[in-house]
């Protein structure tokens, strides 16, 4: 899995209720075909970040099949998540 861009925007909360700032970020993948997350319609990741304080971190994430819109039921290896908190905290606003 390779990250080829990515759009980001920063979210709101007109409550006040959240601490810290949040980020939506959506990542196009690359994903070989041997892969079982590989999709002919394309893959992107949807990834809600939280910064707080020092803290950075994904809040949560989902699989999105790019031509349908439809959320895959796929996880994060570890060494993914590393990767992809890394690249957001990177590529903030």
């Amino acid at each position: 899995m390779e990250i080829t861009g990515h759009s980001v925007e920063q979210l709101l909360d007109p409550t006040g209720i959240l601490e810290g700032d949040r980020y939506e970020f959506f990542l196009d993948l690359d994903v070989p075909e041997e892969d079982e997350l590989f999709s002919e319609h394309g893959i992107q990741l949807r990834v809600l970040f939280s910064i707080i304080g020092e803290e950075k971190r994904i809040a949560h994430y989902d699989f999105i099949e790019q031509m349908t819109n439809q959320i895959l039921d796929f996880a994060l290896e570890e060494d993914e998540k590393s990767m992809v908190a890394e690249y957001c905290a990177q590529h903030l606003i």
